[in-house]
């Protein structure tokens, strides 16, 4: 008997927000989808560029995780199986839609698009009140410390703790 295998990995970017639910039995489910781009060049030179959309479902603690870290533009790996469902829709029509149900998920990219900037920004603040913070800390110490003069830098014999 020959064997078989459903398995799919896609490394993308996510083309929108991860929509977590519950099932009526708690059980959480976790949805959004990733765009994958194929680019190549036709024999006349001419480059071309092709995007597939996947619509991607997680189960359980995977659901909750997916929520938490994945944002729209964030770029994942994901790997798990192909499935197909069928309903019949409202007006009576019947639907099909094809999805990857995920067991697991990598982060690719080290922070989302906008952290990337909050971020920039705050190092650059920091870096220009730094000179100014340190200036004001040398300022306060020679504030403090008594002059070399007085009679007080002088430690009497009883003074000493041994």
């Amino acid at each position: 008997m020959a064997r078989s295998l459903n398995r799919v990995q896609l490394i993308g970017n996510l083309t929108r927000d991860p929509e977590l639910r519950y099932t009526p039995s708690g059980t959480a489910v976790c949805s959004f989808s990733i765009a994958t781009n194929r680019n190549w060049t036709t024999d006349t030179g001419e480059k071309k560029e092709e995007v597939e959309f996947h619509r991607i479902v997680a189960w359980n603690k995977l659901a909750e995780l997916c929520s938490q870290f994945l944002t729209k533009g964030r770029k994942v790996y994901v790997e798990g199986r192909l499935t197909t469902r069928q309903w019949n829709a409202q007006d009576g029509t019947q639907k099909q839609t094809t999805e990857i149900i995920i067991n697991d998920m990598i982060l690719l990219d080290n922070r989302r698009n906008g952290e990337q900037e909050v971020v920039a920004a705050q190092e650059e603040t920091e870096e220009s009140v730094k000179p100014a913070k340190a200036k004001k800390a040398k300022e306060t110490v020679e504030e403090e410390a008594p002059s070399q003069d007085s009679p007080s830098d002088e430690v009497a014999p009883d003074d000493i703790p041994f």
